[in-house]
């Protein structure tokens, strides 16, 4: 399975992070979104989304309000947007594919994710 990511960069403060992750050929269902890590910091998950229960979207508590995550099925595509960036929102980020029972736990703090499949990462730099 071959995640391909865009977007990402340079962002301002305040400013828009677009990010987006397609997946193409991958069966059955599925929870899909997007982990990070900041150096020294572990690893969290940022956003999800399935493709059951009506597209469920599930957001980390830094990002909640901010943030907003769209599935598109058919090709299995997914995009992220966070507004109102801040500096700690600096780090690698990378998109994720798996079992949509990881949708439970991917959100969580300390949460042990077990992906089918995870992209090569898109750096994110927040600057004023």
């Amino acid at each position: 399975v071959q995640l391909v990511e865009s977007g990402g960069g340079s962002v301002q403060t305040g400013g828009t992070l677009r990010l987006s992750c397609e997946v193409p050929g991958y069966i059955g269902d599925y929870a899909i979104g997007w982990v990070r890590q900041a150096p020294g910091k572990a690893r969290e998950g940022v956003a999800c989304v399935t493709n059951r229960d009506r597209d469920t979207q599930l957001y980390h508590d830094s990002v909640r309000g901010r943030a907003a995550i769209f599935l598109e099925h058919g090709n299995i595509r997914v995009w992220l947007t966070i507004n109102n960036m801040k500096a700690e929102d600096s780090a690698m980020y990378y998109c994720a594919i798996g079992s949509p029972f990881i949708a439970n736990y991917w959100v969580l703090p300390h949460a042990r994710h077990s992906f089918d499949a995870v992209g090569r990462g898109i750096q994110v730099t927040v600057s004023s």
